[in-house]
């Protein structure tokens, strides 16, 4: 049943009423997922999970590979989650049973924080719950708005964004001190308890909520349009190239699979299941798409125009998403390769400025993202933006995403400064990591949301939730290339080499992901100047 529309004083549409149960919901799940993402890391490194290995780089290794799985977890089940969404149970249903899974994840963490079985079990779980909520609460919280009211959904949105930032802040500041003072059963059972408390909120507005019944099957979705381009009206060049891609994922799967039943590998050392799998849905959707663009005017007249249209914008948007994978890689490891160059840098207690009473740990520096954002995103639209305007210069979307990725390199390249610097034996106060934090922070800034606004203006209405899991999936192949990197670094050939150039590990992995992001910057630009830009806003 849909809740009667609510009316303000003054006369016009009030905020609909069941708006705060989503918007605590999204507080508290935000502090939740940051708090324990964000002291993974260093608990991993100082724990007894990772004690068979020796202190050091091999410890620190284990648990960057650990942590970037689970942030690829996190941002692949956002495809299931949506699928069972609009397929069978809805929105309200999928969430909250998603959130319970959550739950379930982080009593784990908090239970079995020395038994590697259930912590493990663990971060399945709240990769699933996590990733399974992911695209719905936003769209939830959208669908609860109708003409009489839309004009107040712009404030519920920036509310969201406020919020997620706010979250994260303090998650990012307390979960460090909790962790360092109270241990890790309390630092992972917080985060715990603030999401049995978002599953509560959500569940108290369940009579309020207007609940948008699943859509079922879509006779022209994107799925549709590319099986009917590729297999119907007989077989061409583009069925070849997806049917390679097709074969390639499960030659690697199968190789895989030989390699744990028998022991003998013929993949390369350290290609574990995680690389693999997604090794094997890239090759499946990279043949599958660029198939399906080789002949995809064969769906014409079994498909609406419409539908034959919008795939062929969404094929050409996934390259745009395929070249800011490279970001992923670089901004993910602020959780991870980042807290560890903290480690071994002077927190500065003695200075007067240091707020010694706050700031006890390298893992608190993240917690400089959230804040950066909330300031740079408001700096950008009202000073960068209009004072480049003034001087004649266009600030197009694709532009500032190929900077964002370009920035990205830059704050890397200003990390691989320090980690020289450390090297070198001097005491580096961690005040200094202010400066690549911030070049991230405004690369993320020009390309996470700059991305979503190329990609909602590019793709038709109907295609806009297909180019949100695929947006998800970025993060996922940025994991990816983390571990194929740190896979390879491990070579003990690739470690003669690093080290006969008087490099430590961290010092390389620093500048090749800076020279990752900035070719991948300079491909970005090469495809951008032939981009064919179109327009899809819904009409008022």
């Amino acid at each position: 049943m849909t809740p009667p529309p609510t009316v303000a004083a003054d006369g016009a549409s009030a905020l609909p009423r069941q708006i705060p149960y989503i918007i605590g919901n999204e507080a508290c799940e935000r502090f939740s997922f940051y708090g324990m993402r964000n002291i993974l890391v260093p608990f991993l490194i100082g724990s007894v999970l990772l004690g068979y290995l020796p202190e050091g780089s091999a410890r620190e290794g284990a648990a960057k590979d650990i942590f970037h799985s689970f942030v690829i977890g996190v941002y692949f089940f956002p495809l299931l989650g949506g699928w069972l969404s609009d397929r069978y149970f809805g929105k309200y249903n999928t969430v909250l049973w998603f959130s319970l899974i959550y739950c379930a994840g982080h009593a784990c963490l908090a239970v079995f924080e020395s038994h590697a079985a259930g912590f493990y079990t663990g971060l399945f779980l709240i990769a699933l719950g996590s990733g399974g909520i992911k695209p719905l609460v936003v769209s939830f919280c959208g669908d609860q708005f109708d003409q009489s009211n839309k004009s107040r959904a712009k404030v519920v949105f920036d509310a969201f964004y406020w919020i997620i930032n706010f979250g994260s802040f303090f998650a990012s500041l307390l979960a460090p001190l909790f962790l360092l003072h109270l241990g890790p059963a309390w630092a992972f059972g917080i985060p715990g308890v603030l999401m049995f408390i978002a599953t509560l909120i959500f569940w108290a507005g369940r009579k309020r909520y207007v609940n948008v019944p699943p859509s079922g099957p879509d006779p022209n979705s994107f799925l549709q349009v590319v099986k009917s381009a590729l297999l119907l009206r007989g077989y061409g060049g583009g069925t070849l190239v997806a049917a390679i891609g097709a074969l390639a994922a499960l030659l690697i799967m199968g190789l895989w699979t030989l390699g744990a039943t028998t022991g003998t590998s013929l993949l390369p050392q350290g290609w574990g299941f995680v690389i693999c799998a997604c090794l094997a849905l890239g090759a499946l959707i990279a043949g599958t798409g660029w198939g399906a663009s080789l002949q995809l005017e064969r769906a014409r007249g079994l498909h609406p125009d419409t539908a034959v249209d919008g795939v062929r914008a969404v094929l050409r948007i996934l390259i745009v998403f395929a070249l800011v994978t490279p970001f992923w890689s670089l901004f993910d490891q602020k959780a991870s390769t980042w807290i560890i160059q903290g480690n071994q840098m002077l927190i500065p207690h003695e200075a007067w400025w240091w707020p010694s009473w706050l700031i006890q740990n390298a893992a608190q520096m993240q917690a400089l993202n959230p804040l950066l954002v909330m300031l740079l995103i408001p700096f950008n639209n009202i000073v960068l933006y209009p004072a480049l305007r003034r001087l004649g210069v266009q600030v197009t979307t694709l532009r500032r995403m190929g900077w964002g990725i370009a920035l990205s390199g830059v704050s890397w390249v200003a990390a691989g400064v320090i980690q020289l610097w450390i090297d070198s034996g001097a005491e580096v106060s961690i005040a200094w990591q202010s400066v690549p934090y911030l070049l991230l922070t405004l690369g993320e800034v020009l390309v996470s949301a700059t991305a979503l606004e190329f990609a909602y203006s590019q793709a038709p209405m109907a295609m806009k939730g297909v180019i949100m899991a695929f947006w998800y999936l970025t993060s996922t192949f940025g994991g990816l290339w983390v571990l194929l990197t740190n896979a390879s670094v491990r070579n003990p050939a690739v470690i003669e080499w690093i080290t006969a150039r008087g490099w430590t590990e961290n010092a390389f992995l620093m500048f090749f992901f800076a020279g990752f992001a900035m070719l991948a910057a300079l491909a970005f630009a090469a495809y951008a100047r032939s981009y064919p830009m179109q327009e899809h806003y819904r009409a008022h």
